[in-house]
């Protein structure tokens, strides 16, 4: 069984959402991405979403493109990036979905690049700029490989649409909880509710809220109606608090941070 569907159905059984942290790799270096991940999962991390920077991301806010520029001024390439979570693979078996552009998969072939990252130790992958229907054959070809492609819903996606996504979507769905793009947000939309329980009527795949979610309060509202809980510009917030501090330094700070929101995602 994929880790991604192990993480949901165990998750489920003791009735507590996913928390799934997102940062970028190689921010800012290779090696603390590696330490951070094994922070997060020592601190209650369910599921880790890993940004592999690409130079022009379509729904990234501020935040995270200048830690994909950081990332790639330094000259940080895919294939040290698999190698990463390869050696992370010996002391960690936490699931891992990273975020990519549909160029770096199409680029070498779509086959070809899931069963590299397979290899690699990765279990899913979301891809922001590849509408559903612009390659089915990449959700059959991540089937083979037990391998998950996870797809976006935003508010403003129609029912039709919904429905069509709701059908290719593995692992779980991404709902991006607000209209635009990533970044901290004061409050979250008052539909949010109303449009998770829609999704929830059409498909039995797990949910996972991102986009916005800033505090633990706001972790325990989405941890008490979806099935995960994704934070991303928060964590980066913070890293780029300790960039000039000690590696050891940034990680505890980071895990203390991630900490707080576990703790409120999981109620």
């Amino acid at each position: 069984m994929n880790r991604i569907d192990k993480k949901f159905h165990d998750l489920k059984s003791k009735k507590k959402p996913a928390f799934i942290p997102f940062i970028t790799a190689g921010d800012p270096d290779l090696q603390t991405t590696k330490a951070l991940i094994l922070e997060f999962e020592k601190r209650g991390a369910d599921i880790i979403e890993l940004g592999i920077p690409f130079s022009d991301p379509i729904a990234d806010g501020p935040i995270i493109q200048a830690s994909y520029y950081r990332t790639l001024v330094r000259g940080t390439k895919v294939a040290q990036i698999l190698d990463m979570v390869s050696d992370l693979r010996c002391k960690s078996d936490i699931p891992i979905v990273s975020m990519v552009s549909y160029s770096t998969v199409f680029k070498g072939g779509c086959q070809a690049f899931i069963e590299k990252v397979c290899k690699a130790g990765l279990d899913g992958l979301t891809i922001p700029d590849m509408p559903v229907e612009e390659n089915l054959n990449l959700f059959e070809v991540a089937k083979k490989n037990d391998f998950k492609i996870v797809c976006f819903v935003a508010p403003t996606t129609t029912d039709e649409r919904m429905s069509l996504i709701t059908q290719y979507s593995q692992g779980f769905l991404y709902y991006i909880s607000v209209v635009g793009i990533t970044g901290t947000r004061d409050k979250l939309p008052e539909d949010v509710l109303q449009n998770i329980n829609k999704l929830k009527k059409m498909t039995k795949t797990p949910i996972a809220v991102g986009f916005g979610v800033s505090t633990p309060e706001q972790a325990r509202l989405i941890g008490g109606i979806a099935d995960g809980v994704i934070v991303g510009s928060a964590i980066i917030k913070e890293i780029e608090k300790y960039l000039n501090e000690p590696s050891e330094k940034l990680v505890n700070k980071v895990g203390e941070f991630v900490g707080q929101l576990i703790e409120g995602s999981k109620g």
